[in-house]
């Protein structure tokens, strides 16, 4: 019966820990211009275009080509070294 709890609450404090970590979705709002922790993985934080004031989880790049061509173009992340696919 121990056996079977404690594997039971392992698996339930494992969910929880995943369900909370790994930051906010690429397109999915966040707070911190700049900063990777806000975003999954390959995500950064900072504003969708220079015409808004919206932040939201960008794709990083390293150039035009990890974009989507028709719709994004890889510039500056305001407040850091880094580059995202920002709305054209």
């Amino acid at each position: 019966m121990k056996r079977s709890l404690s594997r039971g609450l392992a698996a339930v404090l494992l969910a929880a820990a995943l369900a909370c970590g790994g930051g906010a979705e690429l397109g999915e709002a966040c707070e911190e211009t700049g900063a990777t922790s806000a975003c999954v993985d390959g995500g950064i934080c900072d504003t969708v275009s220079d015409e808004s004031e919206e932040q939201v989880c960008l794709a990083l790049c390293d150039s035009d080509e990890d974009c989507n061509a028709a719709t994004e173009s890889c510039t500056g992340v305001s407040g850091s070294n880094q580059k995202a696919c920002h709305r054209k």
